[in-house]
């Protein structure tokens, strides 16, 4: 594989299952976690019509690293990792649990690829600023995988 357009044809392979839908949402602007726009609407009206998930995997362009990690702890704090915004925008917080199970699950299920339980990262713009719009009560736990930054698209995909 060369390139990202490559990456249909691997996916043509992967049988359709009864699973949750995956869903890719590009948060935009992170004044999207305090405005009310289209964008946001869009983010409500994708899964209105789904049943309320056990719990959410993301995975977010916001958390590189070196090697594969997946939040780990109960409570993962909201990181407001960006600069130059209004007040309002810092005062947010996102306080969905984690679930440790589940990220050990994860770390099971992705092997023979090492995974590492991260205790420190919580849920980053890329997540909460979305996840909110989904879940405004938070009441939906909620970990995060990263993106081994070493490695290419083709090993993210797969």
């Amino acid at each position: 594989m060369n390139n990202l357009n490559d990456l249909h044809y691997i996916a043509q392979s992967f049988p359709n299952t009864a699973k949750m839908p995956v869903f890719f949402f590009g948060h935009g602007s992170p004044m999207n976690a305090i405005e009310e726009n289209e964008f946001v609407q869009g983010f409500r009206n994708s899964v209105k019509d789904l049943q309320k998930p056990t719990a959410i995997l993301c995975i977010s362009a916001h958390w590189y690293t070196k090697g594969t990690k997946v939040t780990a702890m109960e409570v993962p704090p909201t990181i407001h990792d960006f600069g130059g915004f209004p007040k309002e925008l810092f005062a947010v917080q996102y306080p969905a649990k984690g679930s440790p199970v589940l990220a050990k699950e994860t770390q099971q299920l992705l092997q023979p690829t090492v995974v590492e339980l991260d205790e420190h990262w919580g849920l980053d713009h890329g997540t909460w600023s979305v996840v909110k719009h989904l879940y405004p009560l938070a009441d939906v736990p909620v970990i995060q995988l990263s993106i081994d930054y070493s490695k290419p698209a083709e090993f993210h995909y797969r």
